[in-house]
C-alpha cells in the first residue's frame, strides 16, 4: 500500500514457557494507508487483539513478539525503548478497547480522566486540561456536564464515546479500534459507527478495526484482512474480498453473514 502509515512484516508472536512456546501470530504481514481503515476480522482467539496490542508494546508476559517488524510513520516500533515507547503512544497511535467499563477508572470522573491525558503529555494546568476535555466531550457530541460524572452514571454508548474521545485527545494519525461496539445494542452500534466515520472525516486519523462483525467490517473499512489460527489467509480491498473471496475460510464467514 502507497503512503503507508503503519506497516507489519512477517510478524510473529509466540507464548514462551520453560516446556517451550505456542505461536499465535504466525508470520503476519500487513500495511495500513494514510487515512484508511484496515479491518482485521477473524473468530475468537485468532489473534486479532494480540496483533493490536503488539502494535503498540503492550503485551505482557509469557507473550513475546519474536520476529518481524513494526514500522509506524517510519519509526521501528520494536526498536524504541521504554522513554520513546511512552511519548509514541496516544501521540502517535492510540487505544479503543472492547469493553469502556474496564477502561475506565471507576473513581474517577470523565473530567479527570479526560484531563490527565493534557496534563500528562501536555504538561497543561488542571484548569486548561479540563477545558481540553470538555473540548474533547463537544468532538463526541456529548453534554459538558458529563465532566463530572462516574462511568457507572452513563450509558453503554456514553461511555464509549468517552473512550473514543480519550484516543483521539492528542490527535494520533493512527486509532486501534478493538471490537468498539461489542456488548452495544444495534441502534447504539449503530451511531458509534456513525460518529467514527464522521471524526476520521474530520481529522483525517487512520484505523485498525479489530472486529468478527463481517457485516460491520465491510461497511466501514477500506481493506480487510482474514486471520485465521494466527495466520492472514486473505487480504484485500473490502469490495474484492465482499465479491470475490478466494479461500474457503473466507468464503465461509461470508456466507455466515449473508444467510444469518
Amino acid at each position: 500500500m502507497s503512503d503507508a502509515l503503519l506497516t507489519i512484516e512477517n510478524l510473529r508472536i509466540e507464548y514462551l514457557n520453560s516446556r517451550g512456546s505456542s505461536c499465535v501470530v504466525d508470520d503476519v504481514s500487513f500495511s495500513i494507508g494514510r487515512g484508511d481503515v484496515f479491518g482485521l476480522a477473524g473468530e475468537s482467539g485468532s489473534g486479532k487483539t494480540t496483533i493490536g496490542q503488539g502494535v503498540l508494546r503492550l503485551l505482557r508476559p509469557p507473550a513475546a513478539i519474536t520476529g518481524g517488524r513494526v514500522i509506524l510513520d517510519g519509526e521501528d516500533v520494536l526498536a524504541m525503548d521504554e522513554t520513546r515507547l511512552r511519548q509514541m503512544r496516544w501521540r502517535k497511535v492510540s487505544w479503543v478497547a472492547q469493553s469502556a467499563m474496564n477502561a475506565l477508572n471507576p473513581v474517577m470522573t470523565v473530567g479527570e480522566q479526560l484531563s490527565d491525558v493534557f496534563e500528562v503529555h501536555e504538561g497543561l494546568s488542571r484548569r486548561a486540561a479540563l477545558e481540553q476535555a470538555a473540548r474533547l466531550l463537544d468532538l463526541v457530541n456529548m453534554d459538558r456536564r458529563r465532566l463530572a460524572a462516574y462511568p457507572h452514571e452513563l450509558s453503554g454508548g456514553m461511555r464509549q464515546r468517552v473512550v473514543i474521545a480519550m484516543a483521539l485527545a492528542l490527535r494520533p494519525p493512527l486509532v486501534i479500534m478493538d471490537e468498539p461496539t461489542t456488548a452495544l445494542d444495534v441502534v447504539v452500534q449503530r451511531e458509534i459507527l456513525g460518529q467514527i466515520a464522521r471524526l476520521k472525516a474530520e481529522l483525517g486519523f487512520s484505523v485498525l478495526f479489530i472486529s468478527h462483525d463481517l457485516s460491520l467490517m465491510f461497511e466501514l473499512c477500506s481493506h480487510v484482512g482474514i486471520l485465521r489460527g494466527g495466520k492472514m489467509v486473505e487480504a484485500g480491498r473490502s469490495q474484492d474480498l465482499f465479491g470475490n473471496a478466494r479461500h474457503p475460510y473466507t468464503q465461509e464467514l461470508l456466507r455466515s453473514v449473508l444467510y444469518a
